[in-house]
């Protein structure tokens, strides 16, 4: 686990608390989503990292991009910004994913694969991880010209590798 991961799980846990109490998961996720896609701009990342900046100025500025937050958003991002966390905010916003899709019983999954899987491909491997995980999936794919074939799952931070790759590299170890 990262350093990053440590830094960020208390953020994660409190706002997920906060946003449940209030219902609106939803609207914790966009502020997730924003401020990581805030935190992307070469500006903003420039202006987090200057000492020439100060906290409450800094915090300010993030507000006012920010905008139409309620007051518990508005503390978070306050906290984020005192406690100078805004650089972890990507990790925050992963993690926070991943505790709204058990919420909601739903996961996350991406499926990479030599090529490009058909269709009915992924629909065979989505309902295959629904009845394995019991829950709905959002299956994301894409391809991984690394791979010789089969597939790499990955879920949060659990992986089921079935490539070719694998199997050649357990074929070695054994033989070996």
């Amino acid at each position: 686990m990262s350093e990053a991961n440590t830094i960020a799980r208390p953020y994660v846990q409190a706002a997920f608390a906060v946003a449940q109490n209030q219902a609106d998961l939803k609207g914790w996720s966009a502020l997730m989503h924003d401020l990581t896609d805030m935190m992307v701009n070469v500006d903003i990342r420039a202006l987090v990292s200057s000492p020439r900046v100060k906290h409450g100025q800094l915090e300010e500025l993030m507000l006012q991009l920010m905008g139409g937050l309620n007051k518990e958003q508005s503390n978070f991002v306050r906290v984020l910004t005192q406690n100078g966390r805004l650089t972890v905010v990507a990790e925050i916003a992963e993690m926070f994913e991943v505790l709204r899709a058990a919420a909601e019983k739903s996961a996350q999954v991406t499926v990479s694969s030599a090529f490009v899987l058909s269709d009915a491909q992924q629909q065979k491997i989505a309902a295959a991880l629904k009845i394995r995980l019991g829950c709905d999936i959002k299956l994301g794919c894409n391809v991984d010209k690394t791979l010789l074939g089969g597939i790499v799952i990955r879920m949060g931070d659990k992986v089921i590798d079935g490539s070719a790759n694998t199997r050649l590299a357990e074929l070695a170890c054994a033989l070996a």
